[in-house]
């Protein structure tokens, strides 16, 4: 009998440690496509001095800087229509296809970026390739950050912190990557060769492993059953599903301040303050890429360490506590006045716990606001919403602010954008209630 029970437990152990292998395989799969995405986002915004004097030349560095910014945010503003238009194809046919199409569209774009001829060969038509490439970029990844996220915690539902911590690495290494490419180009080429085709480099090397993305993708499973086979209460049509995520509008309305915060503080921290330090305070870039590199890696493997413990508490508890972290944290940027690189990496170092802990469980904590079968539609859109009216203007918007002597401005309005997100996550808990991490 004892050797029976043995061996039961034995079997038992194989198999828990033959699921959790799948497991992680997928949840690779998943995490592997957003790191390209945050890659791709984050390299055009650290290299935005290079791409503004390629394609979008102006009276000076800044004037430059800042057309290639609002390039930056043009692609953001495309995020609602394909969160909107994919999530709601991801809640009525699945997950896997749209997961597949999205990271092969981001992947084409960047390689297209990296080959385009500049303004000097093409004239006006290369900055509206640019700006083509940036909006199909923002459609087809409008649903990405949501969805795989999303698709993540259905995969894997009892354990949504280790989802968050496990999918936030990836995601980080994607950003790590991007200054990390950055940096060792220009240190290899030097300056003036870094601006005549170095920076070309990270956007042909991202598009290349989008193919790489796409094959490991092919073998995920599908989590939404949709038919006859599926759940009986779930809607059964694209109206249904509008009406469920309109009764659930305090939901979508609290996930647009959740996301839309985190993106302003996050793009401070990723492009703002290096744009800000190589085009208007005329930093060394290697030295500005460096010290971006030095937050990717201590972002990366905080979420390493967070996977491993977010379980222990509610999501709920770790959401509202960081976030409102965040509130005082955000008034570092006034630290940097261009006195060197000292001064910039301690600014961004700084802020860079609090930005671990809300970068990593954001995405969850907004997903845990929805049902599975509403959840790509009501998610895809308020993150497309937020991302587009606070992530991406924030890069231009603390430039812009600074470059006009009104630097003081912006860390109000961040802080402001923090304690909506909380209030209105809140009340939407009390509401509406949770779906997953409580």
């Amino acid at each position: 009998m004892l050797e029976q029970q043995e061996a039961v437990a034995v079997a038992d152990a194989d198999a828990t440690r033959a699921s959790r292998r799948i497991e992680r395989r997928n949840l690779f799969a998943l995490s592997a496509g957003h790191a390209l995405e945050w890659f791709d986002w984050a390299m055009f915004g650290l290299l935005s001095v290079y791409i503004g004097n390629a394609f979008f030349p102006g009276e000076d560095p800044v004037a430059s800087t800042l057309n290639s910014l609002a390039v930056f945010a043009v692609g953001f503003i495309a995020r609602p229509i394909g969160g909107v238009v994919f999530g709601l194809v991801a809640d009525r046919i699945g997950r896997k296809s749209v997961m597949i199409g999205s990271v092969g569209v981001t992947a084409g774009a960047s390689l297209v970026i990296g080959v385009l001829p500049t303004h000097e060969t093409l004239g006006v038509w290369a900055g509206v390739i640019v700006l083509l490439c940036r909006i199909l970029q923002g459609i087809s990844t409008g649903v990405e950050a949501p969805l795989s996220n999303a698709y993540g915690i259905e995969l894997v539902p009892d354990r949504p912190g280790y989802v968050a911590g496990f999918m936030a690495f990836f995601n980080n290494l994607g950003n790590l990557l991007a200054p990390l490419t950055a940096f060792a180009a220009s240190a290899i080429l030097g300056v003036e060769a870094m601006g005549e085709y170095g920076w070309r480099i990270p956007f042909i090397l991202g598009g290349l492993l989008g193919f790489v993305v796409l094959w490991l993708r092919r073998s995920l499973p599908e989590t939404l059953v949709v038919g006859a086979a599926g759940d009986p209460s779930a809607p059964s049509s694209a109206r249904e599903i509008w009406r469920g995520v309109g009764r659930l509008w305090l939901s979508v309305l609290a996930v647009v301040f959740i996301v839309g915060a985190i993106m302003a503080y996050n793009y401070t921290w990723l492009s703002g303050l290096p744009s800000m330090a190589t085009g208007t305070f005329g930093e060394d870039p290697t030295g500005v890429f460096a010290v971006s590199t030095v937050l990717s890696i201590v972002l990366t493997l905080g979420a390493v360490v967070l996977s491993r413990i977010l379980d222990k508490w509610p999501l709920s508890k770790w959401f509202v506590i960081a976030r409102l972290v965040a509130i005082p944290t955000i008034f570092l940027v006034l630290a940097y006045t261009g006195e060197g690189i000292g001064s910039l990496a301690a600014v961004m170092l700084g802020g860079s716990l609090v930005l671990l802990v809300n970068l990593t469980i954001y995405n969850t904590v907004a997903n845990s606001l929805f049902p599975q079968h509403y959840r790509g539609t009501a998610v895809g859109l308020a993150y497309g919403i937020g991302v587009a009216l606070f992530g991406g203007t924030a890069s231009y918007l603390f430039v812009w602010l600074q470059s006009i002597g009104m630097g003081a401005v912006f860390p109000v309005y961040i802080a402001v954008l923090c304690a909506i997100s909380v209030v209105l996550y809140v009340l939407a808990k009390r509401r509406n209630g949770v779906f997953v991490g409580e």
